[in-house]
């Protein structure tokens, strides 16, 4: 692992939609790393994500993508693990037992699964008219809401006794619900997780829009 004083050469260029949670994911990652990152905003409304020569960084011709020093990645929670296995002692946010691993995993394959299917979906709906059931992906977020705010009622965070790469992963889609047209109110020990998370040392938030619940 690389100490804190053997950081990059130049900025980590992040490679994102300022309104894209997955996106924010990393910028948050970076943010409370202390890792000093150059953002570069796509014009994906002309195809800039599908030129040859982002491609050439991230493949499916997705967001986010970094490029840290020649070192190009794209997947955000793939990224958000690098992050942290390269600048900082990753043991507290990766897991310092079997265990804490295997949760941290679960949140992260929720982040890419339920999260993705239910509140971030949803926002997807109002903000860019993506063609999906609203009241359909509504629904999913609630149901995984209920699941996620009893597992909150006796614990501070989503996988361990400190933040992990698990909260990292689920936060951004989560706090933005609201966008979505998914209400948190509802759901007083994830907006307490929420006011933990943007309480942490080097809090950075995403680009609001306006919110429909």
């Amino acid at each position: 692992m690389t100490s804190l004083n053997a950081r990059a050469a130049a900025p980590v260029k992040l490679y994102r939609n300022p309104k894209s949670g997955h996106c924010h994911r990393v910028e948050l990652m970076m943010a409370l790393l202390g890792v000093p990152y150059e953002p570069v905003d796509l014009d994906m409304a002309n195809g800039a994500h599908k030129a040859p020569a982002y491609l050439k960084i991230s493949p499916l011709g997705q967001v986010p993508a970094i490029d840290d020093n020649d070192i190009t990645l794209s997947d955000s929670n793939a990224i958000i693990l690098y992050l942290a296995e390269r600048y900082r002692e990753a043991a507290d946010w990766v897991g310092t037992s079997p265990v804490e691993k295997a949760e941290i995993q679960r949140w992260l394959s929720v982040a890419a699964g339920e999260i993705a299917a239910g509140p971030c979906a949803a926002r997807l709906v109002t903000l860019f008219n993506a063609p999906f059931d609203h009241e359909a992906v509504k629904a999913k977020a609630h149901a995984l809401f209920s699941v996620m705010d009893a597992h909150l009622e006796r614990r501070d965070w989503l996988a361990a006794d400190r933040p992990t790469l698990a909260d990292i992963a689920a936060y951004s889609y989560i706090a933005h619900a609201p966008e979505g047209g998914v209400a948190l109110s509802p759901y007083p020990n994830i907006e307490a997780w929420l006011d933990r998370i943007e309480s942490l040392p080097g809090f950075v938030g995403m680009a609001s829009s306006p919110k429909l619940a």
